[in-house]
């Protein structure tokens, strides 16, 4: 610890003796400064003993004495000095009684031990305590590498909760709690992924303190990890401000675990490497040369029904890295198996169906959803149906499908089911099917305007009755002969033959696409 005052009053070759402040000695001692100014606050820094003979003050002048150390306290001096025998032979009364009554501890230095040799008592407890300090730290640098390498992240967390006597937990990428030390520390951690979150959003290395009422310690957060984004984050949590060895040892805990995070960053590519083979095997239909590379790594997620997701971004945006973390994330929590390939702009997840990968995508996506603007276009997803290695193939186009519709729809994410399950008639919301459709019944549409006849009503509603005249022709209230006079209008008109089924098809399908239901 640093010095104090009571350390410099029991240090015997300085003979210091008290004369006021005899409960305040217990204060830490930053310097020791020698002044003769009559107001040496403007030069203080907060924590130093002053040293003095009354060279240029009026020692015994009360109200002057009150006035000088009123400013000595609020300036933060701890302690002052008084030499004896030089200008005064013993401290004045008035300063006495004024230090008495601010609480400023004043000790009387006798004539025969200079102010210099206070100066060194000082100066060297303050060395011994910072080699101390580094020593400490040395110390616990050791201890937290040797706890890494034989316990990983876990037990270096745990010994560096004890070593700041306070608590210690790691975040991943997505801002949540992977491990905590003691135990009971997960919670208070998991209070603290706002701050996280906005932790990692700047450039690394970035830290942050969290203190406040509302928090019950004093956590220091720090990002991990040398690229643009943070790749985990370290939390601190103690009572107060760590002192020079705790500072250390925080210190080394950031260093040995952004090694581990970088360490893992080359095992995640190599296994991106293996993951991006994998697929291309499965998308060949070649599912038992992939269960081979696969192996352990990637086994276990071809033996089940899995899903596949494809997602599409800017190139310069970081929507699809927030993505690939969001499923890597909840991977590395639950202990599923994920296979995610970046391609470019796009990016291929393969993931167990069910599973809290796919759930952590969908969770993703809604999120965004909910965010995003009007014209924001940084990410959108399509999701196959759930499928197999045999037709792994398959699920990809089906991703994709959904991926195209989700673009023309402005969705963030479409499922493949909610195309299969639905109906084909909101796609006609599509712009370019609504200007084809206007196209090819325009000519019509004009005819019917200048009140020659109702040749749209009369289409519509022979179409929909399958060109059964008699059902047709009561609907519309006229003759049959008129509903096939109308008719034969139609095809004059457009060119084309009713009798053909792809002439009726795009018909029908151009007056839903136009009609107030679709529009």
């Amino acid at each position: 610890m640093p010095p104090t005052l009571a350390s410099l009053v029991h240090h015997s070759a300085l003979k210091l003796t008290v004369r006021a402040g005899e409960d305040r000695l217990d204060a830490p001692v930053r310097w020791a400064h020698a002044s003769e100014l009559a107001d040496p606050v403007p030069y203080m820094e907060g924590g130093e003993l002053l040293l003095i003979t009354a060279l240029k003050l009026d020692a015994e002048d009360r109200e002057a004495m009150r006035r000088y150390v009123k400013r000595l306290v609020g300036a933060g001096v701890v302690g002052l000095g008084f030499a004896v025998g030089v200008h005064y032979d013993d401290i004045p009364e008035a300063l006495v009684d004024a230090a008495r009554e601010e609480g400023l501890p004043l000790l009387e230095v006798p004539r025969r031990t200079p102010f210099l040799a206070i100066s060194k008592a000082v100066s060297a407890a303050i060395a011994a305590d910072q080699y101390r300090a580094v020593t400490a730290g040395f110390a616990a640098q050791r201890e937290l590498t040797r706890h890494t390498l034989t316990d990983g992240p876990e037990g270096l967390l745990a010994a560096l909760a004890s070593q700041v006597d306070g608590w210690a937990a790691l975040y991943d990428a997505s801002g949540a709690v992977v491990a905590a030390a003691p135990d009971w520390a997960g919670r208070r951690a998991a209070r603290l992924t706002a701050e996280v979150t906005r932790l990692r959003e700047r450039p690394t290395p970035a830290s942050s303190v969290v203190a406040g009422p509302e928090h019950e310690d004093r956590v220091e957060l720090h990002s991990l990890g040398t690229g643009r984004r943070p790749r985990a984050a370290l939390a601190v949590g103690t009572e107060s401000a760590p002192g020079t060895a705790e500072r250390y040892a925080v210190h080394s805990a950031v260093a040995l675990l952004t090694l581990t995070t970088e360490r893992s960053r080359s095992l995640h590519a190599a296994e991106q490497r293996i993951g991006a083979a994998v697929l291309r095997m499965l998308l060949a239909g070649e599912p038992d040369h992939a269960r081979a590379v696969a192996g352990d790594l990637y086994g276990g997620l071809l033996d089940a029904p899995f899903r596949i997701i494809v997602a599409q971004g800017v190139a310069d945006g970081d929507a699809l890295g927030a993505l690939a973390e969001s499923a890597e994330s909840a991977a590395a929590r639950s202990g599923e198996a994920v296979l995610v390939v970046p391609e470019g702009e796009r990016l291929v997840v393969l993931a167990a169906d069910g599973g809290t990968v796919v759930a952590a995508c969908c969770d993703h996506a809604a999120a965004r959803e909910a965010a995003r603007k009007a014209d924001d276009d940084e990410l959108v997803v399509g999701l196959s149906a759930p499928a197999g290695p045999i037709t792994a193939s398959a699920a990809y186009k089906q991703a994709e499908q959904a991926l195209s519709v989700a673009r023309r729809r402005g969705r963030v994410l479409v499922e493949h089911e909610q195309m299969a399950a639905g109906s084909v008639l909101p796609l006609l919301a599509d712009d370019a099917v609504k200007a084809f459709a206007d196209g090819l019944l325009r000519a019509l549409r004009d005819h019917d305007a200048t009140g020659r006849g109702d040749l749209v009503a009369s289409l519509r509603a022979w179409l929909s009755r399958h060109g059964q005249w008699d059902a047709a022709a009561a609907d519309l209230g006229v003759h049959r002969h008129t509903l096939r006079y109308r008719m034969r209008r139609v095809e004059e008109i457009l060119g084309r033959s009713l009798d053909d089924p792809d002439v009726r098809m795009e018909l029908w399908l151009a007056l839903k696409a136009t009609s107030a239901d679709t529009a």
